[in-house]
């Protein structure tokens, strides 16, 4: 049995102190007369991180001891800014963090069997283009994107399901056939190779194209191309498919009128500051107002965002909790994704090192997506921020991925001895 380190429990402590923190100051300001019962709640949920730990430990886990509590602090900051913008709506995200944490316990039990879960790539493949085109034929439009699967007690964006398989379908093809594109083969064998790849990708972003989602086509791309480059060392793919998305992107802002909207809105939001540009201007006047040590959870006014629980919760930290509280958000994502990378290059199998830098590239370009729209270096995608924003369908995939990362850290790990 593996002991648990010192470092652990201070962790998780620190996370949960701060979560509680952040909770009481918000129902002091803004819910001074109301239950604290969704505070329990989300604590409660919150309690569950160090105890999978503690299941986890019992059964030998050796992997990276870092990735739970990081998250943890993600989820607990995001359920503080819920209850003080949507305190309905963090009980429901606490709730699917809850079935997350199952997922995790799921996909970390799957990875240990790697070699089986290498075998289903084009079972995976085709789970996600029968899941993406599903909403084509029973999906509900909203916010101008036709990405959701409405069940009557709740709704699913199967988009987010499709990038747990892209990543184990890339995974394991390109690891099948890591040695032979390493070695460069002739042009001709290596298109043939590559083909099922550009098959997927491109049936998948014309899918997104018909649904108008173009912040999963970047997201899918971003995979796709970040994945390959670590299976084959090749750049100049990602050079064209860079290229390849820009003309697309322009071609559907020309079909599109609301990409074509979100795209003049990022370069010129205060052309229509009271109209198009309201929701990018606001978060930009919120991100401004916070200066660097921000005016105080429940004291200021990131209500004023359109959707900001969902597409802008950033600027709604930013303005709370100022610069430093951004910069500690940014930090965590950096922990997150350079933790994840560690475990890529410290897997033995070529699966395992796939998988682990294609978990790691899903995480880092959502949050990458969400900050840099949130600041306007890029359009806004509508890409939910991982762990923090408001959403069921993303919260436990997200968690799926975060499973996968530790059953690839444990499995790798252990039998070299390693605790880390």
């Amino acid at each position: 049995m593996v002991r648990t380190r010192l470092v652990d429990p201070v962790l998780y402590g620190a996370s949960l102190a701060l979560s509680l923190g952040g909770f009481l100051m918000v129902h002091a300001v803004r819910h001074p007369g109301d239950s604290l019962g969704p505070v329990g709640y989300g604590l409660l949920v919150l309690l569950g991180f160090p105890a999978l730990h503690l299941v986890l430990v019992r059964r030998g886990f050796g992997g990276d001891g870092l990735l739970l509590p990081v998250t943890q602090t993600l989820v607990g900051l995001g359920l503080v800014e819920l209850y003080r913008l949507q305190p309905a709506g963090m009980v429901r995200q606490a709730t699917w963090a809850l079935l997350g944490l199952g997922g995790v316990w799921v996909a970390y039990s799957a990875a240990h069997a790697v070699d089986r879960l290498s075998r289903y790539r084009y079972l995976y493949a085709l789970g996600a283009l029968v899941l993406l085109g599903s909403t084509l034929v029973f999906g509900v439009e909203r916010g101008g994107s036709r990405q959701w699967l409405d069940l009557g007690f709740a709704s699913f964006q199967p988009s987010e399901v499709v990038k747990v398989c892209l990543v184990l379908f890339l995974a394991s093809y390109l690891a099948e056939h890591h040695r032979l594109l390493v070695l460069r083969p002739p042009q001709e064998v290596e298109r043939r190779i590559l083909l099922p790849v550009a098959a997927v990708l491109g049936t998948s972003l014309l899918l997104l194209a018909v649904q108008r989602d173009l912040g999963g086509a970047l997201l899918y791309l971003s995979i796709v191309l970040g994945m390959v480059y670590v299976g084959t060392g090749r750049v100049e793919y990602v050079v064209a498919g860079a290229l390849a998305f820009a003309a697309g992107a322009g071609v559907c802002a020309a079909l599109f009128p609301h990409v074509r909207v979100r795209l003049e809105v990022w370069v010129d939001p205060w052309r229509d500051l009271a109209g198009s540009g309201y929701q990018v201007g606001q978060a930009l006047f919120a991100l401004a107002s916070g200066g660097l040590a921000g005016t105080g959870l429940g004291l200021g006014d990131p209500e004023l965002i359109p959707a900001v629980h969902t597409d802008l919760i950033f600027a709604a930290i930013g303005e709370e909790l100022g610069y430093a509280g951004a910069l500690a958000v940014i930090l965590l994502y950096m922990i997150l994704v350079v933790r994840g990378f560690r475990v890529a290059l410290r897997a033995r199998r070529a699966f395992s090192q796939l998988v682990a830098a294609g978990v790691s590239l899903v995480l880092g370009v959502q949050a990458l997506l969400i900050l840099g729209g949130s600041v306007r270096l890029i359009p806004l995608t509508g890409i939910p921020m991982p762990f923090v924003s408001y959403g069921g369908s993303a919260m436990v995939s997200n968690f799926v991925l975060l499973g996968l990362l530790m059953g690839v850290s444990h499995h790798e790990e252990v039998p070299r001895g390693r605790r880390t």
